[in-house]
């Protein structure tokens, strides 16, 4: 199986629509704009530099009341053009703010894409967060899709005062989901597997029981391994790509997120009446299609 696995395993992972579904331009007064929703003045777009040398393009959604942010990684098959209907969806439903962004190789982003390349990516979308809106991690929430657990998951185990996070049709690793091995090999990619016991934070998994790209094994796993568990969400009859338009799905999605908000108003108040450290009680759409076109 080997070096074939592993080189199997890359290739299958990304599919960058081609062309790309949107442009993004620059309007006379150098404010960026993204095709297909100027009339919404409350998106700003941006394009960020990453540490492998790329330019990615990142929207940011704003809600006038939001308390908390989705930090949304999208799945394989998709680029932002194709995803904006449901990021305006979840705005609105969620009343939060939606951070979302195209990997390297994607949309209008330059480069090509890689598993590291997209850690790269995360990185620097997380660090516009916090330069430009002062987000901090106590109010953001990691959401990855598909083959998007695997940046998120990245970020999230190294980031250890998150709010919360979501995986939506995870994997468990790149090989994981061609074979079902029981040991991580040194050549799989997103090895999810072995970094969930570095995330710290309230973790909902959402998965299909129909799944038949990703099986569901692989989210209930996730799940297991998870440090602290929030209630899954099992979408029965649900695939790979549908799971949106299940109604629980976005009831889940509201319920976790309104458990999020009252757990960081819960801490501020704590903050606010114990201000010195010292004494603070410590307290620990589109889809991924492996070998398909």
């Amino acid at each position: 199986m080997g070096n074939v696995t592993g080189s199997v395993a890359a290739k299958f992972a990304f599919f960058p629509p081609d062309p790309p579904t949107y442009d993004v331009y620059s309007e006379q007064d150098g404010r960026l704009v993204f095709s297909g929703i100027t009339a919404d003045k409350n998106v700003d777009v941006h394009l960020l530099d990453t540490k492998a040398g790329n330019k990615i393009v990142a929207t940011f959604w704003k809600h006038p009341f939001a308390r908390l942010t989705l930090l949304y990684s999208h799945g394989n098959a998709a680029d932002l053009g194709q995803m904006q209907k449901l990021f305006i969806e979840l705005r609105a439903h969620l009343r939060v703010n939606v951070m979302s962004y195209d990997y390297s190789g994607y949309g209008a982003s330059s480069g090509k894409p890689s598993e590291f390349n997209t850690y790269y990516d995360i990185e620097a979308v997380y660090d516009c967060l916090k330069r430009e809106y002062g987000i901090k991690q106590e109010e953001l929430i990691l959401y990855g899709q598909s083959v998007g657990s695997g940046p998120t998951v990245h970020l999230a185990s190294k980031l250890h005062r998150l709010r919360g996070v979501v995986l939506h049709s995870a994997i468990l690793s790149g090989i994981r989901v061609l074979y079902p091995v029981k040991m991580t090999f040194w050549f799989d990619i997103f090895k999810n597997i072995d970094k969930m016991q570095k995330v710290n934070c309230p973790v909902l998994v959402i998965h299909g029981t129909d799944d038949d790209v990703v099986d569901w094994s692989h989210g209930k796993r996730l799940w297991e391994l998870s440090k602290e568990k929030y209630d899954p969400l099992w979408v029965k009859g649900g695939g790979h790509c549908n799971l949106e338009i299940f109604p629980e799905y976005i009831r889940h999605l509201r319920k976790f997120m309104n458990a999020m908000e009252k757990q960081a108003l819960s801490n501020q108040t704590k903050q606010q009446l114990n201000p010195d450290p010292s004494i603070t009680e410590s307290k620990h759409n589109k889809c991924l299609i492996f070998g398909k076109r």
